[in-house]
């Protein structure tokens, strides 16, 4: 993207947080009560995000059987390092039109919100999760700047294949709902990882086709679809075919 990606993070959250005290009193995180507005499909973890700060007031252990790391190196910082890149513009998308659309509600209406889209998390094993992250608002001030979110973490994988990320606000007690809410892409997405050719290729190679007969088809030298066939395993740090083939089909990467 030609930028920071965990620094445009806190630009868009700054924008909630700017001139914003926060006092250091306990507030009541109920808990209980937010989980049952959230509705779990596939392993979790929940957590409460400090904005105003930048950090995990509070971590569930669960974090540790979805992504596979200990609760105590996971940061906001580490999160964000394991977003997949091609999510990472998705992730800021999203992120800054759920604050506008925090923005533009009622103060007493704010907490009536669960807002929520998905993206894909990489694990300790280094394969990558759908992840469907629901987030509540805890504590906000009276221009709906959010202080505190609760937040959880769904593993969806075996419920979605596809890439395409979804930002909802799911109106609780009786407000309305906004499914599939296109925000403003204000962050572009990366370059292609493939060039064009490489593309046309690795879809050849997916389906177990030969270099001669990838040559054939396409009516290039073998010579030339072996260079690709590098060039590929080199963009994807893979030393064979199966390993290619695993990596695409795990990370989505086509």
């Amino acid at each position: 993207m030609g930028l920071s990606f965990y620094s445009e993070a806190q630009k868009v959250w700054d924008n909630i947080t700017r001139d914003v005290s926060v006092d250091n009193h306990d507030f009541d995180l109920a808990v209980h009560r937010k989980m049952f507005d959230i509705f779990h499909v596939g392993e979790y973890y929940y957590y409460v995000f400090d904005i105003k700060n930048l950090e995990f007031k509070f971590l569930s252990k669960g974090v540790e059987k979805v992504l596979g790391f200990p609760v105590e190196q996971v940061s906001i910082p580490f999160i964000m390092s394991l977003i997949h890149p091609d999510d990472q513009p998705v992730f800021l998308n999203h992120e800054a039109a759920m604050i506008d659309f925090a923005k533009s509600l009622d103060n007493e209406k704010l907490p009536k919100y669960k807002m929520s889209y998905d993206f894909r998390l990489r694990t300790s094993s280094g394969l990558y999760k759908r992840i469907l992250q629901q987030v509540v608002s805890l504590k906000y001030d009276e221009s709906n700047n959010l202080l505190y979110t609760f937040g959880v973490h769904t593993d969806i994988s075996h419920l979605k294949k596809n890439n395409e990320s979804i930002l909802s606000f799911i109106g609780l007690d009786g407000e309305p709902s906004y499914i599939d809410v296109k925000p403003k892409e204000i962050y572009k997405p990366s370059t292609e990882l493939f060039t064009p050719r490489e593309r046309e290729i690795l879809l050849h190679i997916l389906k177990g086709e030969q270099s001669q007969e990838i040559a054939d088809k396409l009516f290039i030298s073998k010579h030339t679809v072996n260079t690709h066939r590098k060039n590929i395993l080199a963009k994807t740090n893979t030393k064979n075919t199966i390993e290619l083939a695993i990596k695409i089909v795990t990370e989505g990467l086509i």
